[in-house]
């Protein structure tokens, strides 16, 4: 009966374990850039796959290099602003958490967005003149426009 228990027990701990690594993080956080690539993968575990292009600038080189990073995503209500963000081709900023390790029913990477948020657009800058401090100058006045009309 103590052997039992004992199996149970470890059996228990064993699934709580698995259950911990394929649906648990380890960190989580943001990366922005513009959405290059979405498509839905797998045969039988669906998930949607990514591309975010963060751009960069290479300071050996002085040129700009992009730099891509491939995330999954399984949430419904996520799916539809990652689509939009790729048809507009809006900055946006992903929200996401990394799992322990990639599991094959998990998707292709370990990097889950959770959330998509969108970057306001830059407003182009409109110049307008710096006011100037005009001095006080008196109105002319009727003698002062004779005087010069006979210069």
């Amino acid at each position: 009966m103590k052997l039992r228990i004992t199996l149970i027990i470890i059996l228990l701990l064993l699934i709580g374990l698995l259950y911990y690594l394929t649906a648990g993080h380890y960190s989580s956080g943001e990366r922005a850039g513009t959405i290059s690539k979405i498509s839905d993968r797998g045969y039988v575990f669906k998930t949607f796959e990514g591309v975010l292009n963060e751009g960069g600038y290479s300071g050996e080189t002085g040129t700009l290099t992009p730099r891509y990073w491939d995330f999954s995503c399984k949430l419904d209500s996520v799916i539809p602003k990652l689509k939009r963000a790729l048809k507009t081709g809006e900055r946006v900023t992903l929200r996401y958490h990394e799992k322990f390790f990639q599991f094959p029913w998990n998707g292709d990477t370990k990097y889950f967005v959770i959330d998509v948020e969108f970057l306001s657009v830059p407003q182009i800058p409109t110049y307008q003149p710096f006011p100037q401090a005009h001095p006080h100058t008196a109105p002319p006045t009727a003698d002062s426009a004779k005087s010069d009309a006979t210069l």
